[in-house]
């Protein structure tokens, strides 16, 4: 065993204390890459999710007052030891999610920007003073902090989507319970500690580790005394969460599911434009909902396209994450393995051809070959659904208009790629698709410093920028009746 594992701590962390679950359950952590046990963690209830909350509020009146210097300090103190602490981050997350090494630490770095980030913000939270048109009343607005929040995070961006809601949140003045994806929960194990030790006050961040996910969230959801709700998951999973918040009209921010278009234009750089493809498809093994999902590539540069993107994909190393000279880990599950599978299957059955993977490797792990599709009829289910795997079918379009329709057909609206040196192209395209992002002549647009999120059934609300704490700030007005002086 790692000494990262010997020293993580396996239990509850509610009300500023480590502790079992109700009745001492447990669950176990597998690597991906090799089926093996690498840890056992408390298996929390619902009455453990109850404690979590009824900390949480306990603490809330508190916290709210807490001076925002000192809470930025604390977020700046997590700042720097996650990055002092960032190979230990890393082999936690390789251990249990899959990815290599190297895009572990890439993930610390990112997350821990996050704090960074919002440990400068925390400063920043303003209101405002006015004049009344009609003159004799003053009309001052305030910000407050929300409340108790709940936030479900997922297992692919185990660090950073726990630094994502984290950092405004503390930002912001509001409690947490913490529901980790049962996948994942060591990393998230591992920064509550951290957090414990820059001084978050008792009570403040709580962590509930649990495979009974519905059973423990559903009634802290539907409990008055939650205020906020954050989820980053599936469009199917994130609906029912929406509808249980309206029995508390809770503030809600759902970071749900994509179908990324990845546009390349005749006039593009197609040798950037495959450099950007795999940076779009293949971070986190494509298990990202802002991979690429559909490649819609101009008739005129397909067959370049296509032939130089298999050729890139074609020499990438699969392998155990922690071993060196790995480029591309396991997929989270045989389950998730298998449903990338049969995504191709389909897609091969219907008339497309491989030009290089669409095949599952022997394991042990859970492996899928990095592939790409050519000929994709419309109606295949690679082109329709979330793919979630390393595999890049691709489609042609004619003309601007027809990549415009092709690329907004989809009921999600994260982000879309596009790739073209045409400037008011890009002006055009900007305005027309349907997405809450769009990357030019880029693979990547996440940024702590900007706002991430989505419409149409990607969700709604933000996370990062100057948007993000808002997320975690009511607007409060007060109206101030201002008398003439006397005589």
């Amino acid at each position: 065993m790692s000494e990262v594992l010997e020293l993580l701590p396996r239990g509850l962390f509610v009300g500023g204390e480590w502790g079992p679950a109700e009745g001492g359950a447990t669950f176990e952590v597998t690597n991906p890459a090799t089926g093996e046990v690498v840890a056992t963690v408390a298996d929390g209830s619902p009455a453990d999710g109850d404690r979590a909350l009824a900390a949480a509020h306990a603490a809330q009146a508190g916290w709210a007052r807490v001076a925002p210097r000192e809470r930025s300090e604390m977020l700046r103190r997590a700042y720097e030891l996650l990055v002092e602490r960032t190979d230990e981050f890393a082999e936690l997350i390789t251990l249990e999610m899959g990815k290599t090494l190297a895009e572990a630490r890439g993930e610390v770095a990112y997350g821990a920007e996050f704090f960074r980030w919002f440990a400068e913000e925390a400063v920043r939270v303003h209101g405002r003073y006015a004049t009344a048109p009609s003159g004799p009343t003053r009309l001052v607005t305030m910000k407050a902090p929300v409340g108790p929040t709940l936030m479900i995070t997922p297992w692919n961006f185990p660090l950073a989507m726990g630094t994502r809601k984290i950092g405004p949140a503390i930002a912001a003045g509001c409690t947490m319970v913490v529901k980790p994806a049962h996948e994942t929960p060591l990393t998230t194990l591992a920064l509550a500690a951290l957090l414990e030790e820059v001084g978050v006050p008792v009570g403040v961040l709580n962590v509930v580790t649990t495979t009974h996910s519905g059973e423990v969230c559903e009634p802290l959801i539907r409990d008055p005394r939650l205020r906020k709700l954050t989820f980053t998951g599936s469009t199917a999973v994130g609906k029912k969460l929406v509808e249980q918040s309206a029995t508390q009209l809770l503030r809600v921010s759902m970071e749900l599911g994509g179908n990324a278009p990845f546009l390349v234009f005749g006039d593009a750089d197609v040798a950037a434009a495959v450099d950007g493809a795999m940076l779009a498809k293949m971070r986190n093994i494509g298990e990202a909902c802002t991979a690429a999902n559909r490649f819609l590539v101009h008739v005129d540069v397909a067959e370049e396209f296509s032939a130089a993107l298999a050729e890139r994909m074609s020499t990438l190393e699969l392998g155990d994450g922690l071993a060196d000279g790995t480029d591309v880990g396991p997929l989270i599950t045989e389950k998730a393995r298998d449903g990338v599978h049969a995504l191709v299957s389909d897609a091969l059955g219907s008339g497309a051809r491989a030009l290089t993977g669409g095949t599952v490797p022997e394991g042990p792990g859970w492996f899928y070959s990095p592939t790409v599709l050519v000929d994709v009829p419309a109606g295949a289910r690679v082109l329709t659904e979330e793919i979630f795997g390393p595999v890049a079918p691709v489609a042609t379009f004619s003309t601007e208009e027809e990549a415009v329709a092709l690329a907004n057909a989809t009921e999600y609206g994260l982000v879309a790629y596009v790739y073209t040196n045409d400037n008011s192209r890009v002006i055009r395209l900007s305005e027309a698709l349907e997405f809450g992002m769009v990357g030019i002549n880029t693979g990547i647009v996440s940024n702590p410093a900007a706002p991430f999120g989505g419409v149409k059934h990607s969700g709604y609300g933000r996370e990062g920028g100057f948007e993000g704490i808002e997320e975690y700030l009511e607007t409060k007005y007060v109206g101030m009746a201002v008398s003439p002086p006397a005589g």
